[in-house]
């Protein structure tokens, strides 16, 4: 796998992991399409399970023009923010991972099944140890006080972009929660 090269105000990831991503998706995807099955495929996610349930929210907001399908552009411009982004426009996509039903609320069973998608994949491993003492109900509830500014049940995108910016137990959830760019050098370390 590349390297992953550290500056002082970002991570950028080496140009090669890029451009392996981009051969492997003209070779599986000639047609310049990218569909579900595809896409779990492509990072080597089983049919079902914990990763694929993170998989398909992920494709959900790669999918920028809702059409079930993911061209290269969206693949592109998805990667870019996952690898570059700057914190807000990350927080944005995040979002929209966690809005399931697009319907620009973030409720409690949206925010449970993603952080419980994201507890059974990363549970066990020691860098991640910490962030998770508490169980997913416990970790819900505290982000739902924590950002659920006007109590009314569910996060709006100003809700969840201010509630990450201001508490760091928040945002590291959040980063945690929705981390594209680890999960996908992750899925994707044993293929190269």
């Amino acid at each position: 796998m590349g390297q992953i090269q550290q500056t002082e105000n970002s991570k950028d990831v080496d140009v090669q992991i890029i451009q392996n991503m981009y051969q492997k998706f003209v070779l599986e995807c000639p047609s310049g399409l990218l569909f579900l099955h595809e896409f779990k495929r492509f990072f080597g996610v089983a049919a079902t399970g914990e990763a694929s349930d993170y998989a398909e929210s992920m494709f959900r907001a790669f999918d920028r023009n809702r059409d079930n399908k993911i061209d290269f552009l969206e693949f592109v411009a998805a990667l870019n923010l996952v690898f570059r982004g700057e914190l807000e426009p990350k927080l944005r996509w995040s979002f929209k991972v966690y809005d399931q039903d697009c319907n620009g609320y973030v409720d409690r069973d949206e925010l449970k099944a993603i952080i419980n998608s994201i507890y059974k994949i990363k549970k066990g491993t020691k860098k991640d140890e910490d962030d998770f003492k508490l169980t997913v109900d416990e970790a819900v509830d505290r982000l739902l006080r924590a950002v659920d500014t006007d109590n009314d049940g569910h996060i709006n995108m100003e809700e969840f972009i201010r509630g990450a910016q201001l508490d760091p137990w928040v945002l590291n959830m959040l980063q945690l929660d929705t981390n594209p760019a680890g999960w996908v050098l992750e899925q994707r370390s044993a293929q190269f």
